[in-house]
């Protein structure tokens, strides 16, 4: 752990500590925003960075070149994380909305500043991304896992811009002071579900967004969780076969909400659309278990999986044998 990106790994233990404080805020401040506490945004984007930052700060760590520009984007993701959180939690000690927010000059600049962070995150989101997707590691089954993690991932992150624009309504109320919303066909601060807010009535766009971004928590799981299995060419069915199947939810609940329909109340279609991905993942798995060619294994498909490291480089291998002579 002493390669991961120190600067991520500070601002994960001030998220942290940040989270702690929002749900004491949660707990003792009686304080509503669109019906809901006004400590519960807070602490789910603190508990958000958390993962996101540890998560950065390993796969940077897998880097053996452009060190130096991997360290760069990092520190850029750390800071842009913080200052995201501090506006939000400046508006919270206000009273005030931090998102969508164009009542006063100084709720409009602070919407802008928090607008500016997020679009610089996303940029170097995508940087990076590139940069750790051209990293082999060391099993097939532990690169695709990665590969696959960062592009839903980047994704799901992609879905904030479609909260950007204003809704019809708002564009029909000239003395409205929101503009941009999350729900879609119904308005924002109506019935949700509890602790996560999301909409009960409408679609909510903040659905796909969060489980897009967490692919990138889910898909590397799937293959340190298959780490036991000594096939080799069977863990990289497994891990492809998760990465298929995550990615048709993300595109399924990212249509159920562009559609503005509750992910508690789908219809007939997307329920059946459901069932389907269901199946096609119950009928993979197993299928993902058959050995190749009659059940011969190659010696090399049964070695153990080492941890989730990049590949040795052919610098590396160079060195190595010339040490052995």
């Amino acid at each position: 752990m002493t390669r991961w990106h120190r600067p991520l790994l500070l601002m994960s233990a001030i998220m942290a500590v940040l989270s702690v404080i929002s749900l004491f805020g949660v707990l003792l401040d009686h304080r509503t925003l669109d019906g809901l506490p006004i400590w519960l945004k807070p602490l789910k984007f603190t508990l958000s960075f958390v993962a996101y930052g540890l998560t950065w700060a390993w796969l940077l760590s897998l880097r053996r070149t452009a060190q130096r520009a991997s360290r760069l984007l990092g520190n850029v993701m750390a800071i842009a994380c913080v200052v995201e959180i501090t506006v939000i939690i400046s508006q919270v000690i206000r009273g005030r909305r931090s998102h969508f927010n164009f009542s006063t000059a100084l709720d409009s600049s602070l919407y802008a500043l928090m607008g500016t962070t997020v679009m610089l995150l996303m940029l170097v989101n995508l940087a990076a991304a590139f940069l750790v997707l051209r990293e082999r590691q060391a099993t097939p089954a532990d690169t695709w896992a990665i590969r696959v993690g960062l592009v839903v991932s980047a994704a799901g992150l992609g879905v904030a811009v479609l909260m950007l624009p204003p809704t019809s309504a708002q564009l029909a109320d000239v003395t409205t002071t929101v503009l941009g919303a999350h729900g879609v066909g119904v308005p924002d601060g109506g019935p949700g579900l509890s602790l996560l807010g999301w909409s009960t009535t409408g679609g909510d766009l903040r659905v796909p967004h969060f489980f897009g971004m967490h692919a990138l928590q889910a898909l590397p799981l799937v293959a340190l969780l298959t780490r036991g299995i000594r096939d080799q060419a069977v863990r990289l069915r497994l891990v492809l076969t998760a990465g298929a199947s995550y990615t048709g939810l993300v595109a399924l609940v990212t249509w159920q909400a562009l559609r503005g329909q509750p992910l508690v109340r789908p219809d007939a279609l997307t329920l059946g659309v459901a069932g389907l991905l269901l199946a096609g993942t119950a009928i993979a798995v197993p299928l993902c278990l058959l050995p190749l060619r009659g059940g011969r294994v190659s010696p090399a498909a049964t070695t153990p999986a080492p941890a989730l490291e990049p590949a040795e480089s052919a610098d590396d291998a160079r060195e190595a044998a010339a040490v052995e002579a």
